[in-house]
Order: structure tokens, then sequence, then C-alpha cells
């Protein structure tokens, strides 16, 4: 399991890009940039399922490890889904964290997970460019997103 760290400075409240992260809207907007049609079938409460599908219905099955609103969210990826068929695995700490820090109304977002080798190329390409989605969203946002 290969670990991995991703960072921006937004500016905009910790408040404000949590809702952009996981937005009902806007979470299909950032995460396109791993796949056009990304949605997520989740309501992010700690324990919950989580889908995380393309277009197609395909992608990852997870559970939300944790969730302190604003600040912290963990997501343990358990399996895939292909075909309509959930095949569940056992990646270990195959963990997707996202941990929120503001200070003078800017958030610092980090981003770390676990993955297998075969995926530290993709998303080391991809994410910078998930992650600049998610800074021109939240700074441009200017009222409150449904979560």
């Amino acid at each position: 399991m290969e670990k991995i760290e991703f960072k921006t400075s937004i500016n905009a409240p910790a408040g404000k890009v949590w809702d952009v992260l996981f937005g009902v809207k806007t979470y299909p907007q950032w995460t396109a940039v791993f796949a056009e049609g990304s949605c997520v079938e989740t309501d992010w409460k700690k324990g919950s399922k989580a889908l995380f599908l393309d277009a197609k219905g395909d992608g990852m099955v997870a559970v939300i490890r944790e969730n302190i609103p604003n600040q912290y969210m963990s997501i343990k990826h358990v399996g895939e889904i292909k075909d309509g068929r959930e095949e569940l695995q056992d990646w270990g700490e195959s963990l997707e964290n996202y941990t929120l820090s503001e200070k003078d109304g800017k958030t610092e977002l980090l981003i770390d997970m676990g993955i297998t080798k075969e995926w530290l190329d993709y998303f080391e390409k991809t994410w910078p460019k998930a992650l600049d989605k998610v800074k021109e969203i939240a700074e441009k946002q200017h009222n409150h997103i449904e979560t």
C-alpha cells in the first residue's frame, strides 16, 4: 500500500470548502476530473455505506469511517462495483482522508490516501486537477451549498 498526499490553500472558510467537497450539486462537478458523470450515493454519516459511481454505474464501494463536519472525513474503500455487482476486496487500510484546517478565513485542504501501486501514477496526475476544481468552486460560491 502506497501513501500519497495532496494539499491546497483555498481562499474560503472551511464550511464552504466542506460543502463543495460533499455537496449534492458540487460533488459531481469536481469529481468529473476523475470520471465524467461521477456521483455518490451516501448520507456521509459515520458507518454508512458509500457508492462512488461513474456514468455507467461502475465504481467503488466504501464505508464512511469518520465524519467531523468542516474538519475531517475518512472513507475506507472496501470493493468495486462492476456490471451492477459489488465485489468486496481486502485492501487493508485503503483510506481516503480529507482534513480541513481554517485560519483567517482561508482553508488548507489536505488529502491523504493509501492506495495500491497500480493507481499511484493516475492519482498523482489527477488529484491536483481535482483540488484546483474544488478551489475554483469554493472561491467563487457566495451562498450556502445544499449537502
